[in-house]
């Protein structure tokens, strides 16, 4: 027998499911019998491409326990008071959500609790007396203390979130990452990147672009980038690839369209336009990808990806308004590609975390 672990993700998004399962797959290559059960709000079609058909999804609601992370107006705007009504909601309620997903966990033999970053499994697998240990490049402690610790009853919430994050045999905090003040159990590991395979020529073959022509990749993550894409900039000798509806526009093409894993395609690409975002900004690194971004204001973890990106990688910031702009775009893009390239990190955090849960689980 190989165990069973428990993956708790938050479905703000698709970072957390996507920087956690490379972790997930080196686990299984240390323990070949590992079962997988998989709990979170994300799309249940995308996670099982992710972490594969054999593993169990927990997509049923336990109270409000489905981690949500904070509500968003848009891709870079949070929604300060649904976030703050669906907390107060969720903790009104947070004792007998945790004892039920305790029961679960219990009945479905659960020998390990990774959480990314989900503090009410964490509580729960400390009611079931399962190890547990979190990983994440953010904790919803800073981020619901940022923008809503001022609010009514903040301070009790405050208090069982770090409860939860506390109980935790550690807290595995890849670079880059917020600092996390707050937390006693931080454990710090090397990046967490999925390696793709670069295959530039096979790319433009796909999309139908010239040998002499520049792809880029248009990746904003989870949630799509409020743009009319008709209106995107021709510039001469680029093609794009977006996921999303390309609006007719003769240089875009709809990833979709692509038969390419994303790693592959990110790999292949010669430049990716997005936000930061912990999965895009470690996979641009690790594979020597230039990086253009929109500023993502006010979000507390964007100083410090940023500033480890530039440290190595290469990246450079661009209005949003000035994606409309085909000089300030080209010049932006110029910039970019003159600067250093970085010797490439390597993605050593998921042998950290690998290691550490394999000596986490049940003996063979």
């Amino acid at each position: 027998m190989g165990g069973h672990l428990l993956v708790a993700l938050s479905a703000h998004g698709y970072g957390h499911a996507a920087m956690t399962a490379p972790v997930v797959q080196a686990l299984r290559r240390r323990r070949p019998g590992l079962a997988v059960s998989v709990q979170s709000a994300v799309d249940p079609a995308w996670m099982r491409g992710c972490y594969g058909a054999e593993t169990a999804l927990w997509s049923e609601p336990i109270g409000d326990s489905a981690d949500f992370g904070l509500v968003m107006r848009s891709i870079l705007e949070v929604d300060v008071a649904a976030s703050h009504h669906r907390y107060r909601r969720l903790h009104a309620g947070l004792a007998a959500t945790v004892s039920a997903l305790a029961a679960k966990m219990r009945r479905s033999g659960v020998d390990l609790v990774l959480s990314n970053v989900s503090y009410v499994a964490l509580l729960a697998a400390r009611e079931a007396g399962i190890p547990a240990y979190a990983l994440s490049c953010l904790n919803w402690l800073d981020l619901f203390g940022h923008y809503c610790g001022g609010l009514d009853g903040a301070q009790e919430i405050l208090a069982e979130i770090r409860a939860g994050y506390a109980s935790a045999r550690a807290f595995l905090r890849p670079s880059p990452a917020m600092p996390m003040p707050g937390l006693p159990n931080l454990r710090s590991i090397g990046p967490l990147a999925r390696q793709g395979r670069a295959a530039p020529d096979r790319l433009r073959a796909l999309i139908g672009a010239a040998a002499h022509e520049k792809v880029g990749l248009i990746a904003f993550g989870g949630m799509a980038y409020p743009l009319d894409y008709s209106l995107f900039p021709r510039l001469p000798g680029w093609k794009w690839v977006l996921a999303g509806d390309p609006c007719g526009h003769p240089d875009l093409i709809d990833r979709e369209t692509v038969p390419m894993a994303f790693g592959d395609l990110l790999a292949s690409s010669d430049v990716i336009l997005g936000k930061p975002g912990y999965g895009t900004f470690t996979e641009a690194a690790v594979n020597g990808v230039p990086m253009l971004h929109i500023p993502r204001p006010d979000w507390p973890e964007a100083p410090y990806m940023i500033e480890w990106l530039r440290e190595n990688g290469r990246c450079l910031e661009i209005e949003g308004t000035d994606l409309f702009v085909p000089a300030r775009l080209e010049q932006q893009l110029q910039k970019l590609f003159s600067l250093p390239a970085k010797a490439l990190p390597a993605p050593s955090g998921i042998d950290d975390a690998a290691d550490l849960l394999a000596a986490a689980l049940p003996a063979d």
